[in-house]
């Protein structure tokens, strides 16, 4: 096998409690041909101290300060000083699989540019794992089983941050970490798909994916639902939006509401659709609450679907089968 050399991008503020099972991940990896740049954004722990050890240690690990503030300036100041065919990204708090380098870089040298290297993850937590994280899990690694994961791309981020691998020129094609849209792994989630890039199908689990109560994606204001629904309606509208077709959004409860704002606010026209009698002839934001049968008047039409339950879900996807609807073309779920 050739062995181009991997480069592992570790943005780190203040996790010295799990940085010496991350690295010590890395450092027993069975591929060996690998660097890490590591950057220190701004911690008041002992974590950098702990990353300069290992750095003195072993030549591949590269300690770095962030030039900038916050996840995407440190992925830049680490992607500035990358040198790898081969692009990766580890979170300080994680750990790989032994096999993880070597099945991604297999992966991709079998495929070649244009794809997208990705594993199986699995989520571990001193208290065990909520109902959500589990669900989410599964459908992740469901979509990666079969490579289809861009096919629910609005539904939630479908390439978890922590396990994918690419080739430089396809990242920068993607822009990299240019984008100062945040969150940032959806973000370039979108890219990948924007571009192109094919997703490997993999069935081998390669990322242990640690949950506890101060990590960022639980903390900060960045990772917020807000914030999803925003990068989901901006590359929708970049996207899959046909603007010569009728426009509905189907839900009129606190996220159908947030999409209806939104469009709104941009002076784009919709239909609003619900399946509440209590709400439908109403007037929300001036718009009138249409029964979804309305469906049927709309040549052609495209749907927002802002509803959650997954019994609702079922029924709404056998009501488009029956308009000869398809997802991802006729019909985006957006949760």
């Amino acid at each position: 096998m050739q062995q181009p050399l991997v480069s592992i991008l570790i943005p780190f503020k203040n996790t010295e409690s799990f940085l010496s099972q991350c690295l010590n991940s890395i450092v027993e990896q069975e591929y060996r041909n690998w660097e890490v740049l590591a950057v220190n954004d701004k911690s008041s722990d002992g974590s950098r101290n702990l990353v300069n050890s290992y750095a003195k240690n072993d030549q591949r690990i590269q300690l770095f300060d962030n030039e900038g503030s916050g996840i995407i300036e440190a992925l830049r100041t680490a992607y500035k000083h990358s040198k790898g065919e081969f692009i990766t990204r580890m979170d300080s708090d994680d750990i790989m699989t032994a096999e993880k380098l070597k099945v991604m870089v297999e992966a991709l040298l079998n495929h070649g540019e244009g794809h997208v290297a990705l594993g199986q993850v699995r989520y571990f937590s001193h208290r065990g794992i909520s109902n959500g994280y589990e669900r989410y899990e599964k459908w992740l690694n469901s979509l990666t089983e079969t490579g289809n994961n861009y096919s629910e791309i609005y539904k939630e981020c479908v390439i978890p941050s922590p396990c994918w691998m690419v080739h430089k020129d396809d990242l920068d094609l993607c822009g990299a970490f240019r984008p100062n849209l945040y969150p940032e792994d959806y973000d370039l989630t979108f890219r990948f798909y924007a571009n192109g890039l094919k997703c490997i199908p993999s069935s081998r689990l390669l990322h242990l994916w640690r949950d506890y109560d101060t990590r960022t994606s639980r903390t900060s204001e960045h990772y917020a639902q807000n914030y999803f629904l925003q990068i989901k309606l901006h590359y929708f509208l970049k996207l899959n939006y046909d603007p010569k077709r009728p426009l509905t959004v189907w839900g009129a409860g606190a996220k159908g509401k947030e999409i209806a704002r939104a469009l709104l606010e941009q002076n784009i026209n919709f239909y609003w659709v619900c399946d509440n009698p209590r709400k439908i002839g109403k007037h929300i934001y001036d718009k009138e609450m249409f029964h979804f049968s309305k469906l049927k008047e709309l040549p052609n039409a495209q749907s927002i679907i802002s509803v959650a339950n997954a019994d609702a879900q079922t029924y709404i996807k056998k009501f488009f089968t029956g308009l000869d609807h398809k997802p991802m073309k006729d019909y985006f779920f957006f949760c």
